[in-house]
């Protein structure tokens, strides 16, 4: 089972690995417009900074969306844009040395057909540079982050943002007045995706994989300052941070675009892996998995349902939904009442571990990484109660549950519309970044006629026309270009401006190693 139903198809594509190719300005008709480029300052999260397949790293943080703007700016007016330096990363790795959690970029093996991390050590390091650049991306960042004095403190660490911690200007800078050092007079702010991606990524679930996270909408906490880390940050609280942050950017008169949130549902970190993944030919042959749904199917009233065993048919995994009332108490009682061997010294074993457990539905979103353990034996479980999405009931953390995704939404929807709202007080140009990743679902036609796709992984058909990274939630540098092009389109719609737009398709897609 492991990996095989999405990787599989990578091993018949090829891809070779070459660097972005420019293409050469020949019309000279570029005007600024109304704007004034002269000093353009980003500020957002990862996908600001330029991260893509998992970390930033050097050759990667080239393709950010800024850095491609900037290079358009050039042409009419625009001055000199600097990033975070990553001269350090001499291999191209990415990663941060000796922080648990930031390994190496992500590649295809195509020996092996997955992606996995690149080998070797990662070389980049916290040593401050203590530098206030014009890309102030942070990745992981969230919408109150960019106003947090010490955010960048080492010493304040694990609270403090690693990334930040490299460029901070002083223990007790903040990402927004860093930005501001620089004097913009043009900007771009993408903020706001963490204060919900988090939760969804998590599946809803806190840091221990296990207890929910919080939606802040129904809690009406509005102080950020006591959020969990994967909490939902109330949508108020969020439109009075997204109005400092656009009051402080404007307030000597800079002009810029903001961009919305794009939904999860667009996102092949929650489109790739089926929630229907197990063939009927593995399930079936698990002659445990076959006696226990039956007798799941009597003692939960048809909440989970009997194996399919026909040939060529899938069964959806069993997952465990923390929202589900608890009949826990029934399951062990029917169990102890059985008569059957194996069911009755597992009674009460039973009830804890089916009590919220249910089937899988196309409601429900599993995680990118659900796919390494679905249909895994499990460390800590019992035999044979522990096949992960099998016997066992995947964890909140690797899967989005139908109520979970509606909480996700919501909040998206809400921060879409102060965003919206917000940079319409203040005559801002909106770039609905929603909409348009969102078309990725059936399709993103471009200006070259070229479609691309979110079939993350659906061989040399599609291969080459993915826009995502290989973390399933950032794009790659084609995907950057198609982002850069659509904010160019809307500065010069709207401040009536003439800038040329990128060829996607001179840009890198997946990589792919022979071996690694």
């Amino acid at each position: 089972m492991k990996n095989k139903f999405i990787y599989l198809a990578i091993l018949a594509a090829g891809f070779i690995s070459c660097e972005p190719e420019f293409e050469n300005e020949v019309d000279a008709d570029y005007t600024n417009g109304n704007a004034n480029f002269s000093s353009y300052v980003a500020v957002g999260n990862s996908l600001t900074a330029g991260y893509m397949d998992g970390t930033v790293y050097k050759s990667g943080q080239m393709n950010s969306f800024p850095n491609l703007l900037a290079q358009k700016f050039s042409l009419v007016g625009g001055g000199a844009f600097t990033q975070p330096s990553y001269e350090e990363d001499v291999n191209d790795l990415g990663g941060i040395s000796g922080i648990p959690g930031f390994g190496t970029r992500l590649v295809i093996d195509a020996s092996q057909g997955r992606p996995e991390n690149l080998a070797g050590t990662p070389t980049i390091t916290l040593t401050p540079q203590a530098t206030a650049y014009n890309n102030m991306g942070v990745p992981g960042a969230k919408s109150f982050h960019l106003l947090a004095a010490g955010y960048g403190n080492v010493a304040n660490l694990p609270n403090a943002n690693p990334f930040y911690i490299r460029h901070a200007t002083s223990a007790t800078s903040t990402v927004l007045g860093d930005a501001m050092s620089k004097n913009p007079t043009f900007f771009t702010n993408w903020i706001g995706a963490n204060d919900v991606l988090s939760y969804a990524t998590n599946g809803g679930a806190q840091a221990d994989g296990v207890t929910p996270a919080v939606d802040h909408n129904v809690t009406g906490n509005l102080d950020p300052s006591t959020y969990g880390s994967n909490d939902i940050t109330n949508s108020t609280a969020f439109g009075g941070v997204y109005t400092q942050i656009i009051n402080t950017l404007t307030s000597n008169g800079a002009k810029g675009v903001v961009a919305t949130i794009p939904s999860v549902t667009s996102i092949p970190y929650f489109t790739t892996v089926p929630y229907n993944a197990l063939p009927a030919e593995a399930t079936s042959s698990n002659a445990t998995a076959v006696a226990l749904y039956q007798f799941l199917a009597l003692a939960t009233g048809g909440r989970i349902a009997p194996l399919n065993t026909a040939a060529g048919t899938k069964n959806p995994v069993l997952i465990r939904d923390e929202d589900l009332t608890d009949i826990g108490g029934t399951i062990q009682a029917i169990a102890a009442g059985s008569g059957n061997p194996l069911l009755v010294p597992n009674a009460a074993a039973l009830g804890a571990l089916y009590g919220k457990a249910r089937h899988a539905t196309a409601n429900d979103l599993m995680i990118l990484p659900s796919s390494a353990v679905i249909g895994q034996p499990s460390a800590t479980g019992t035999a044979p109660f522990n096949v992960n999405g099998v016997t066992l009931p995947l964890a909140n953390r690797w899967v989005l549950t139908s109520n979970e995704k509606t909480k996700v939404q919501n909040a998206i929807t809400a921060y879409n519309v102060a965003i919206v709202s917000i940079a319409n007080s203040k005559g801002l140009a909106i770039a609905d970044m929603n909409a348009i990743l969102g078309q990725l679902v059936t399709g993103l036609r471009v200006d070259s006629g070229q479609v691309y796709t979110a079939n993350y992984f659906n061989g040399s058909a599609t291969e080459n026309k993915v826009l995502f990274s290989l973390d399933g939630v950032h794009p790659n540098a084609r995907g950057y270009a198609v982002i850069t092009n659509e904010i160019i389109k809307v500065i010069n719609q709207h401040y009536g401006s003439k800038m040329p737009l990128y060829y996607p398709s001179f840009f890198q897609g997946i990589h792919i190693v022979a071996t690694n």
